[in-house]
């Protein structure tokens, strides 16, 4: 791997991890998260909103 790609690589985990807490600390409290985030996790927004409680 070159420099770059592995920089790149190391800059998309930490945006993956960074959207993942993002959206855990919405749901924690009780409120939706980004769609951007929710998108970046690889789940679909609109589904998302489907989910009630239980």
């Amino acid at each position: 791997m070159t420099g770059r790609r592995v920089f790149s690589a190391i800059g998309d985990i930490f945006t993956t991890f960074g959207s993942a807490v993002a959206a855990s600390r919405a749901v924690e409290a009780g409120r939706k998260p980004r769609a951007d985030d929710l998108r970046k996790l690889g789940m679909d927004p609109v589904v998302f909103n489907r989910i009630g409680r239980f």
